[in-house]
């Protein structure tokens, strides 16, 4: 089993920046890629990004590209998601997940066993 814990979720203005983080314990060699999704109100989760332990990107949402950057730092089996000028369409429910989807499947969050909580995030003045 592995537990996942974001940190780091709030109020942010517009323009504004935030920095998640998820943090994993237990079996954690178990798996190959952590990923972030997030869930806008009434709408489907969406892929934003993974992060493979080879250090292979991928990112989903085109709205993030640019502004989101995905991490990892090994040695405190923690992954990243630092947010830049944030918008208010931002915000959402953001969720790290842990899996081994092949490459192709990253995106699908039905390939990720073990998931977070969850972190609420929201962009307004």
């Amino acid at each position: 089993q592995v537990q996942l814990t974001e940190f780091g979720g709030g109020l942010v203005q517009p323009g504004g920046s935030l920095k998640l983080s998820c943090a994993a314990s237990g079996r954690t060699s178990s798996t190959r890629t952590t990923a972030w999704f997030r869930q806008r109100p009434g709408q489907e989760r969406e892929f934003v990004a993974a992060i493979r332990r080879s250090g292979d990107i991928q990112y989903g949402v085109d709205s993030v590209k640019g502004r989101f950057t995905i991490s990892r730092d090994a040695a405190k089996n923690t992954v990243y998601l630092q947010m830049n000028s944030l918008k208010p369409e931002d915000t959402a429910v953001y969720s790290c997940a842990a899996g081994t989807p092949i490459l192709s499947n990253q995106y699908n969050p039905t390939a990720y066993p073990y998931w977070g909580q969850g972190t609420q995030v929201t962009v307004s003045s």
